[in-house]
């Protein structure tokens, strides 16, 4: 009989993984202490590699049917510095994570998952068990508070399919959507704690009052519903095999959101466990086995991405050197290729 297995989480990652497993025949349940469909701080931006693990497992045409755009191009703007509209080096895919976590958890209740809503893990991360519980969270990262900002509108004008605004305290990322819809989504630090986000929230992503990103959401029509937040988030890198649970997604590490690649790599975590624990599920690995090799994997995969998104974070922190970046960007597009490459 094949051995079960628990996901602790139903976001991108968790629920893939509970797809890719569920191909497999493997028993799974997820537990996912929220509820469908829901808006999540996300950038809601699927890059090649993402898509590329999603082919594979036979999803990504039922994504895009579900409510999926691409997006060609790519924009800059910082202060009185632009980069103009450029082709991205490949094509990406932009959806909402209302749309897309709603589909997800239907496909893997549809191949026969077991999925529990609404309810919270209390167990322990023992044999069988797999943490895709979202993002690790700590209070002070280096003596700064990170934190993201997200919503949805209409009306906003856009020089690409994807821009990206930086800002004093951070940056802002806005992409299209289905339906006529922008996704404003964005990550600020702040030396103290910001205990006013649900008020001021329109203050921290509509930028400085001269800024290009300010014009853009002056005249937004704004779906309240859709504005959410996270804060102490936790940029630092982290290696899989020096964690005692099976991670996967942001439970094990998380990109810095200015690549545009977080959702690519829950994605490319749940395709790199499914081989190991569907060996585990046949006994024809020990669970500690199948988490050595799915450890491995992820760092093989991640490491040097997350390295120099890591040095690429820090750097657009920095005026001077955030100024340099874009400098040389809008004298070269292989600047712009170089690091899309580097952080994928």
């Amino acid at each position: 009989m094949a051995e079960s297995v628990t996901i602790v989480g139903g976001g991108l990652a968790g629920l893939t993984l509970g797809i890719g497993l569920r191909q497999r025949g493997v028993p799974v349940t997820v537990w996912e202490a929220g509820r469908y469909p829901r808006h999540r701080v996300c950038g809601e931006f699927i890059s090649g590699t993402g898509q590329r693990s999603l082919a594979r497992l036979g999803l990504l045409d039922g994504i895009q049917k579900a409510g999926a755009c691409v997006a060609q191009s790519v924009a800059f703007f910082a202060g009185e510095t632009r980069v103009p509209a450029r082709s991205l080096p490949e094509a990406a895919v932009c959806v909402s994570r209302f749309v897309l976590d709603r589909w997800l958890a239907d496909e893997f209740e549809r191949l026969g998952g077991i999925l529990r809503v609404g309810a919270r893990w209390s167990g322990e991360f023992g044999t069988g068990i797999v943490r895709a519980s979202g993002r690790r969270v700590e209070p002070v990262a280096r003596g700064w508070r990170l934190f993201g900002l997200k919503f949805h509108a209409r009306d906003v004008k856009l020089d690409a399919d994807l821009e990206m605004h930086f800002v004093p305290s951070g940056y802002v990322g806005l992409c299209r959507l289905a339906g006529g819809e922008v996704n404003i989504c964005g990550l600020f630090r702040s030396e103290a704690a910001v205990p006013d986000l649900a008020q001021r929230w329109r203050h921290w992503l509509a930028g400085p009052p001269e800024s290009t990103l300010h014009s853009r959401l002056a005249v937004a029509n704004v779906d309240e519903k859709s504005f959410c937040s996270i804060a102490g988030l936790c940029l630092q890198p982290q290696r899989a095999i020096q964690r005692t649970e099976c991670r996967i997604g942001d439970a094990l590490t998380m990109i810095p959101p200015v690549t545009g690649n977080g959702m690519s790599m829950a994605f490319e975590s749940a395709e790199l466990a499914l081989e190991p624990l569907a060996k585990f599920s046949r006994g024809d690995l020990t669970w500690a086995r199948a988490q050595e090799e799915i450890a491995w994997g992820c760092d093989h995969r991640f490491t040097s991405r997350l390295r120099w998104a890591a040095w690429l974070q820090r750097a657009l922190f920095l005026p001077s050197a955030r100024g340099a970046l874009l400098f040389l960007a809008t004298r070269s597009a292989w600047v712009s290729r170089v690091l899309f490459d580097r952080t994928r």
